[in-house]
Order: structure tokens, then sequence, then C-alpha cells
């Protein structure tokens, strides 16, 4: 009699509690907002089980965080914010609301805009994907690969396995090789990979980012050359070094090519100076051989004459 007397309390006690167990269900009082609206969200959850309600931001980050009370009968109500002018923590684009209890959840998109839109439809995320890589890379060499992804012009944060999840490279024999599993998280919505290239031609980085039920796709090329481009730099860098020094080096030659032309001009002045001295001991010399002719020729026509006159008083004499 007791053992039935439990079996029916049981019954009835799990029978309460799955009478008393409600489907969660919630929405919003509208689909666009503007600045100075509230944000009303209702719906109907498990008496007794709060309702943790959540304002998502464009990048994924929570703006807003409450908890709801619902009635005896279910029902809930929460003015989880009043919407403020638009900032650089709060931009226009699409938010989403959730509201969780007791282990289920439900999401609505909602649309924070400048003036309210004419539909009651919120508008499409606006997710971008911006893939940054060199131009050109070296066979063998690791060479890195730069992700943004944003949304409504918000940088998205997460798990990068998750959001570019299916990122991969296009070599130039074809194909695909994934890239998912090698992305690391740089900073907020901005994520890297590592990859060495073995193959040489052109590779193609192809994005594919993955959002709160929105993709997006960004690609980026690159050369991959047989020569290593870290060793051409060097080498350019040495050659520019030997450059600079073989510039001064002539400029140094330069300056005692100007010395010496400086001195060979001292030089030719002395020699013309010394020139000019001989040209007027010459001058000198031939004024003295003039005066010595003009007394030389006197005295030998005297001597002449004495000769002559001894010879002709000889001849008397005999």
């Amino acid at each position: 009699m007791r053992i039935a007397l439990a079996l029916v309390l049981a019954i009835s006690a799990t029978t309460i509690q799955i009478s008393t167990h409600a489907e969660m269900a919630a929405q919003t009082d509208d689909k666009v907002y503007v600045p100075g609206q509230p944000l009303l969200v209702y719906g109907t959850a498990t008496p007794g089980e709060g309702v943790i309600v959540r304002l998502f931001a464009p990048d994924g980050t929570i703006a807003r965080f409450d908890q709801a009370e619902p009635n005896d009968d279910g029902t809930f109500t929460d003015v989880l914010l009043t919407w403020p002018e638009a900032s650089r923590e709060m931009p226009y684009g699409t938010y989403t609301v959730e509201a969780i209890s007791a282990g289920d959840s439900e999401t609505i998109d909602v649309t924070f805009a400048a003036e309210a839109a004419i539909t009651e439809s919120p508008s499409p995320r606006r997710i971008s994907t911006a893939v940054f890589a060199p131009t050109e890379a070296a066979i063998g060499a690791p060479m890195r690969i730069f992700v943004q992804v944003t949304s409504d012009g918000l940088l998205v944060a997460g798990d990068p396995a998750e959001i570019l999840r299916a990122t991969h490279v296009h070599p130039p024999g074809g194909g695909a090789v994934a890239l998912d599993g090698d992305f690391r998280a740089l900073h907020q919505g901005l994520y890297y990979a590592d990859h060495e290239p073995s193959s040489l031609g052109t590779h193609v980085f192809h994005a594919v980012a993955f959002h709160q039920g929105t993709a997006s796709h960004g690609s980026a090329v690159t050369t991959v050359l047989s020569g290593d481009i870290g060793a051409v730099t060097d080498r350019l860098a040495e050659l520019d070094s030997l450059l600079a020094a073989t510039s001064g080096e002539l400029g140094r030659l330069s300056g005692e090519i100007g010395e010496f032309g400086s001195v060979l001009e001292g030089a030719a002045s002395r020699v013309d100076e010394s020139t000019g001295a001989m040209r007027e001991s010459v001058t000198a010399i031939e004024g003295a051989s003039l005066q010595l002719n003009a007394l030389f020729f006197p005295i030998v026509g005297l001597v002449a004459f004495i000769v002559a006159l001894q010879i002709a008083i000889l001849a008397r004499w005999r």
C-alpha cells in the first residue's frame, strides 16, 4: 500500500514538473530601432527559471546583459536598454538579442539605424574579409598571411579555427590546401598564418569567413620565385655599401688630384718665371757682346796698323 502511494506521488510530481516546463520563446517589440527608442524583449519561459537576456554587437561582443524573472504563468518582459546615440562603442548595424532559460535559447536579429526603416525586416549583416599576403616570396621560405574580418565595420573576435574554417590556398598545380587550422589571433578581428610554399608560380590565398550565419570571401595572390628575396636584398645592401665606399675613395682621389694640379700650376708658374729670367740674361749677354765687339774691332785695326808700320820700317832698313 505504501509502495503504491509512493508511486502515485512520484508520478504526480513528474506530471506537475512536466506541466510547469514551458518551451522557451522570445521576441522583440520591433525589428528596427533608432536612438532614444527602448528595446523591449518579451516571451515565455519556465516559471521559476530566470531568463538571461544578452545583446550582441555586430562584432560578436556582448553590448548589454540583463536577467528577467518569469511570472507564474511563464511570461516575462524586459527592457534591455534604451538605444543611445551612435558611438564607437554602440555603432549602427545589426545586433542579436539572445534569451536563455533552462538550457533553451532564442535569438533575434534587430537593426540599429539612424532612421526607422519602412520595412520591419532587419538589414542583413555586412561581413567583410580582407587578405594581406606578400606579392613575392621564395620557395621553401616561410611567409605570413594576414586576414581581417569585420561585421558592419567592426572587427570580429572569436576562434580563428571557427571563423576561418574553410580558408585555403590554391597552388600552381591545382587543388587546394587547407589553412584553417594554421591561423592564430593577432588582435580582435585580425588573424595570421605562416605558410611555406613548395612550388614555383602563382599561389592564390582564399579566405572564407563565417560569422553569425553570414559568410564572406577574400583573396590575395603571391608569386613564388626560386631566389631568396632576403638574400637578394642583403646582396643589394652590400653592393650599395661597396658603391658608397668606392664613391668615398673617388672623392678622396679627386681631392688629391686637385692638390696635385695646384702643385703643377705652381711649378709651371715658377718655370715661367725662370724662363723670363733666362731671357733677360740672354738679352744682357747679347748687349755685352755687342759692346765687346765695338771695343775689339778698333783694337784689332790698331794692331794691324802697328804691324804694317813695323814691316815698312824693316823694309827701309834693308
